[in-house]
């Protein structure tokens, strides 16, 4: 019996919660000079992109929450596992005395009904933890989508871009982006910054 494959396919849904960052952000009004690696075109629309693969590798929150949510997995598929063997035991424990012959029609029928409720409850139980699990990943969905319009809103009031693009090798958005338009460094950088996770030796790459 599977009963553990819902719940190891939800968190992989972790890999593309960064993708929320689809959404573009705008701003009608340019303050402040540009310190950014992006570049402003003169004339015309002023655009930038973040690498989202690389922003997945180094925003501290994000790893922070994966490690949290595999030790929720982890749990979460221990318990199921264990009520599946046990499941399992005393199904074959009962297949073994029919086969002895030393099994009553009486003992057969309500080991049957026991048997059944059994496997009722890990059902449910594996759907509410389910239902659980993906709750939580929702909510950090949407807590990590506000917390990046945010910064955004902010960011853009110092680099006055009218778009800010995401570009991911999973799930590309454009094809080709000049690397003087990505900004990914800074709202990396940014954003730890704001929620006190620097780290002096980390390195980021971009792409």
């Amino acid at each position: 019996m599977n009963r553990t494959s819902t719940i190891l396919s939800s968190i992989a849904l972790l890999g593309v919660i960064i993708l929320f960052f689809l959404h573009f952000s705008t701003t009608k009004s340019s303050t402040g000079t540009s310190t950014s690696t992006g570049t402003i075109p003169p004339g015309g629309l002023r655009i930038a992109y973040v690498n989202v693969d690389t922003f997945e590798a180094h925003y501290k929150s994000l790893i922070d929450k994966k490690a949290e949510f595999k030790v929720q997995q982890a749990a979460m598929e221990s318990e199921l596992q264990r009520s599946a063997q046990q499941f399992q035991a005393d199904y074959t424990s009962l297949q073994r005395r029919a086969q002895a012959g030393t099994l009553s029609e009486a003992e057969g029928e309500a080991a049957g009904k026991r048997l059944a409720q059994m496997e009722q409850t890990l059902k449910t139980r594996e759907q509410a933890m389910n239902a659980q699990f993906q709750d939580k990943l929702e909510a950090f969905n949407k807590e990590l989508h506000v917390r990046m319009d945010d910064f955004l809103t902010e960011y853009t009031k110092q680099h006055p871009y009218d778009y800010i693009l995401s570009y991911s090798r999973v799930s590309p958005t454009f094809l080709y982006g000049n690397k003087s338009l990505n900004i990914t460094e800074d709202v990396i950088k940014g954003m730890n910054e704001r929620e006190g996770k620097t780290d002096s030796k980390d390195s980021v790459k971009t792409k």
